[in-house]
């Protein structure tokens, strides 16, 4: 079962691979081409790697319902292109000013400052053009819903939110609870839309859709606490006391390394019996929610 759990995980990840080289490669309007440097770094941004975990989950989500993977596609990619217009953002000298993403330069780095904010206003209008076009299956009604559900995510209710709380938490004490609910915001929020914006594609119905938001939410907690992780060990291994901002927004730090391992484990468990009720079909996102409980994705 764990080569076909991992075949199938490559298979996903391909089609994701596949549909975003298409959106990216629909950037000219009616009227003329679009500005080639600003489409190079457009590309740049998407597709010098990343682990695909988003557009798999919404493709993952569609196929556990029996749907038609393919009319999850749409969403998949929309979401994928928020979250690399969001690193390109992150990453500039007024936010987290990193010089380095996935061991290549960042795109202001590479393209300029002002051409990375170019390109990630671009990528993020793009995902709603990408989500708006029509797709063989889904009715009107349906695609409405997922752009609601993907502007709601990425807006200043989830991701754009979230990040403003993380500003504010690096500037003085919060408490865990406040933290966990920006985590909720800035990470927790896209897991979620990708599962019920899969299932949405897809079909489902109303059961179907509230276990995978349960599947959805516990996933996006579960994979910020691992990262937490990861970052407090990482900065042991270096040898650093850590800075404000890491001690102001690191829950790992807040409630110590076990508890947030435990906390971490105990809702990888919950997105697991969340997607139980699919059967075989869940086999795929209850698998990721076991690589985040091992932080292998």
């Amino acid at each position: 079962m764990a080569g076909s759990f991992e075949s199938r995980l490559g298979a996903l990840k391909e089609a994701a691979e596949a549909g975003l080289e298409v959106a990216l490669g629909r950037l000219d309007g009616p009227d003329g081409a679009a500005p080639g440097e600003l489409v190079e770094a457009m590309r740049y941004a998407v597709l010098g790697g990343g682990k695909r975990l988003r557009p798999v989950l919404a493709l993952a989500a569609c196929e556990a319902i029996c749907g038609d993977a393919e009319r999850a596609l749409g969403v998949a990619c929309a979401l994928e292109l928020i979250h690399a217009y969001a690193l390109v953002h992150d990453d500039l000298p007024c936010l987290d000013d990193d010089a380095e993403r996935r061991g290549q330069p960042t795109v202001h780095v590479r393209f300029g400052e002002a051409r990375a904010v170019l390109a990630g206003d671009a990528l993020l209008t793009e995902a709603f053009r990408v989500l708006s076009r029509p797709v063989q299956g889904l009715d009107a009604a349906a695609q409405l819903r997922l752009v609601l559900l993907v502007s709601e995510a990425a807006g200043v209710a989830g991701m754009v939110g979230g990040q403003d709380h993380d500003m504010a938490a690096a500037d003085g004490l919060r408490t865990a609870e406040s933290l966990e609910a920006m985590h909720a915001m800035k990470t927790g929020a896209l897991f979620r839309a990708a599962v019920v914006g899969g299932g949405i594609a897809g079909g489902a119905d109303e059961g179907q859709q509230a276990a995978l938001d349960r599947y959805g939410r516990a996933l996006g907690r579960a994979f910020q606490l691992t990262d937490d992780l990861l970052d407090l060990e990482e900065s042991g291994r270096q040898g650093s006391t850590g800075d404000v901002h890491e001690d102001a927004v690191n829950l790992a730090v807040r409630l110590g390394p076990e508890v947030c391992r435990a906390q971490a484990q105990a809702l990888v468990e919950v997105a697991i019996k969340a997607v139980g009720v699919f059967g075989e079909g869940g086999e795929v996102l209850s698998g990721v929610a076991a690589l985040v409980a091992r932080r292998r994705v």
